[in-house]
């Protein structure tokens, strides 16, 4: 399935011109993938969906947001496809492998990306870090109880995290729906399936 079809049948909506550089983006990620082992998936059209079109689901949030700090952000996902789709987003990207973090860069400086930091540490050593962030992502990176923990203090009044989990991730928000709200969060599930496999998907929002 191409890429314009996978967005399609989740509604989401990009510029034309984003689109080819999505594609390079994938491009780029398989052609260092087999030195660098940056993603266990290595098919195109899975990287596509699993990659790219996941990371996508985003694009709302996204969209009412000028700061994202996307934590644990591996080889770019979500932050690099929120970006490209996204320019006016200012982006602050944290990872822990230094060898993903080099392609993140190497992603910028290809694109041509403006106002993209991809940084090389672990997401605790951040502290001191301003609570500037509207919009605070994580996926797929720890149980939604540490994730709270770890983001709350980037994240500034009126400002949200959502955290990109599998099916997990209904049951974790069930387990602490009503400490969140005694923390002071306002919280909502969405339940999504990617287009092509099916694969059960789940974003968890919660706001300051």
């Amino acid at each position: 399935m191409m890429l314009p079809e996978l967005l399609y049948r989740l509604d989401l909506h990009v510029a034309p011109e984003s689109l080819p550089l999505l594609e390079r983006l994938v491009d780029e990620l398989l052609r260092w993938n087999p030195r660098r082992n940056l993603t266990a998936i290595v098919d195109r059209e899975e990287v596509l969906e699993k990659h790219l079109v996941d990371s996508l689901t985003l694009l709302p949030f996204a969209r009412q947001s000028t700061h994202l700090l996307d934590i644990g952000s591996g080889a770019g996902f979500p932050a690099l496809p929120l970006k490209i789709v996204c320019p006016g987003l200012k982006v602050v990207s944290v990872e822990a492998v230094g060898k993903k973090v080099d392609f993140q860069r190497h992603v910028v400086r290809t694109l041509g990306l403006e106002g993209f930091t991809a940084l090389h540490q672990r997401a605790e050593t951040l502290a001191g870090f301003p609570a500037a962030f509207d919009l605070v992502t994580a996926r797929a990176l720890c149980s939604l109880g540490e994730l709270v923990v770890l983001a709350e203090p980037f994240i500034k009044p009126g400002g949200r995290l959502v955290a990109m989990k599998g099916p997990e991730g209904s049951r974790e928000f069930l387990v602490l729906q009503d400490k969140l709200k005694e923390e002071g969060w306002t919280a909502f599930l969405h339940n999504l399936r990617l287009p092509d496999s099916g694969a059960e998907r789940c974003l968890v929002e919660l706001i300051r």
